[in-house]
């Protein structure tokens, strides 16, 4: 993400998150459901499980929930068989997007994210076509007020890979994915708050799109995240905003 609107970006997108806090919560159940499943149901053995559990507790999510779709997934509860599938197209400007969903329906997710791409000037590709163009990765980002040096000290000494200070001040700590709550306790714990972070897949190389361009991205991208099996959505665009 450009570094002059690292900031700027990163808190619209957490603005348009908690706008829809009721489908975070019931992807997180899926999420949970299906770590569980693949993974067996204790968090200490299961990292997938322990990071699911993580966004839950940090989207202020009941622990009866959480053990609920713990109980689904390792069966002690009856509930729906989740399938994971992953699409991958292109978007405006030929910004790479890539979708994650769980789904108990092959073939009305597919008709439905194929439909949303199409509707919104993006187009379905292949299995492979872009997902080499993003890195399995966590963040962490701190504010530009956060002192450099004594964030790096912290960051590497509790396991992370490195840390970037972008153009705007904002400090981003990058970690191994299932490395990320750890790194985020200990710099809990040496008195660092995160303003946000969480594992995604990050663009190796950005696509910046400005005016017409970034509204559509923008459009395209809220049709995918609103389908009810998508859990994530990935892009390499950067849309320029004010």
């Amino acid at each position: 993400m450009a570094g002059h609107s690292k900031w700027a970006n990163i808190q619209h997108r957490k603005g348009r998150q908690d706008a829809k806090r009721g489908k975070i919560f019931t992807r997180l159940i899926k999420e949970i459901t299906i770590a569980a499943k693949l993974g067996g149901g204790d968090p200490d053995s299961n990292p997938r499980l322990r990071l699911a559990m993580d966004k839950a507790t940090d989207a202020n999510m009941p622990k009866d929930n959480i053990q609920r779709a713990i109980d689904k997934g390792t069966g002690n509860l009856e509930g729906v068989e989740y399938v994971e599938l992953r699409y991958e197209g292109y978007g405006i400007g030929g910004a790479a997007v890539m979708v994650d969903c769980l789904t108990d329906n092959k073939t009305r997710t597919v008709a439905d994210v194929r439909h949303a791409f199409n509707k919104h000037g993006g187009n379905m590709g292949t299995d492979g076509s872009v997902a080499f163009q993003f890195v399995h990765q966590g963040y962490l980002l701190f504010g530009p007020e956060t002192d450099e040096d004594a964030l790096m000290e912290a960051a590497l000494e509790a396991g992370a890979e490195d840390v970037i200070t972008h153009e705007d001040g904002s400090k981003e700590v990058i970690t191994e994915p299932y490395t990320h709550s750890q790194v985020k306790e200990a710099l809990e714990a040496a008195g660092f708050q995160a303003a946000d972070g969480e594992v995604t897949m990050r663009a190796v190389n950005e696509t910046e799109l400005s005016g017409a361009d970034a509204e559509k991205m923008q459009k395209l991208l809220d049709a995918l995240e609103d389908l009810d099996d998508v859990q994530n959505v990935y892009t390499t665009a950067v849309l320029d905003i004010e």
